[in-house]
This record gives structure tokens, C-alpha cells and sequence, in this order.
């Protein structure tokens, strides 16, 4: 059985606004900053998370997922695959409902233990090209 399905990425992004970015770069050329800037652009509540900077895109930046008081739907992670499992810890301590590993970031124990934990795991998937792909259906 697969990890998840194309429904499971248009019901995530048609369902939840608030994404937390773990990883996100101010460089422009990262493509971590590519696709958070087009997501805050296309409406979603985007929560940047990097120890290494205050503040991006004009909002607070955290040094993680537990110091965020907010709610979090989406924990959109631009992370190695072997830095992945100590966020996918945190997501659920914090209750996030959908891990989405950007593409070229697999872990499949991670992924295991979300999905154990009740989380839709989207893996391998850019966030910004499916948000594209289903947009049509996705405001619809």
C-alpha cells in the first residue's frame, strides 16, 4: 500500500493553511525559499523554522516546531533525510496533522512513525509544483 495518494495531496492542500517550514533559507536561490514565497503568495499562513535567522518573509522565525504557539496543519520539511526523524517527533508532539517531505527527502521510519501516529506523510513531493498541478481542483 502506497504512503499516500493523490487525493491525500489535494485534500491537505484544499484543507490546511498553516504550514511551518523547517529548514527554510533567506537565500533566494534555495529552493526552500522558491517554494515558501509561492505558497505565503497563494494564500497559505507559512510559520518559517531555522535556528539561524529571526526573522524571513517578514515573520517571526523559530528555532522549532515546539516553540511555535500557533497551530500547525502542514510541517513542510527542506531537511536531509537523517535530520527528518527528530522533526516528525516534534510534528506530533505538537499535533501537526500532515508531514510533507519536499522531494528528493525520504525516510521511510519516519514516515512509519507519523503515519502510526495518525499524521498524513506526503514524501518526495514538492509542495509548490502539486499546489500547481491541483490548483484548479483545489479552489474549486
Amino acid at each position: 500500500m502506497p504512503i499516500f495518494t493523490e487525493d491525500d495531496i489535494i485534500h491537505t492542500l484544499k484543507t490546511y493553511r498553516n504550514i511551518a517550514v523547517v529548514g527554510v533559507s533567506e537565500h533566494t536561490q534555495r529552493p526552500s525559499f522558491g517554494v515558501t514565497l509561492a505558497m505565503l503568495n497563494s494564500g497559505y499562513n507559512i510559520i518559517p523554522v531555522n535556528p539561524k535567522y529571526d526573522k524571513l518573509f517578514d515573520r517571526k522565525c523559530y528555532n522549532s516546531l515546539l516553540e511555535i504557539k500557533q497551530s500547525i496543519d502542514i510541517v513542510n520539511i527542506f531537511r536531509r533525510p537523517d535530520m527528518v526523524m527528530p522533526i516528525v517527533e516534534e510534528a506530533i508532539q505538537i499535533k501537526a496533522k500532515v508531514i510533507w517531505m519536499q522531494l528528493g527527502i525520504i525516510n521511510m521510519q519516519a514516515a512509519q512513525l507519523a503515519k502510526d501516529a495518525g499524521l498524513v506523510v506526503i514524501m518526495d513531493r514538492c509542495i509548490k509544483v502539486e499546489h500547481a498541478l491541483h490548483c484548479n481542483r483545489i479552489s474549486g
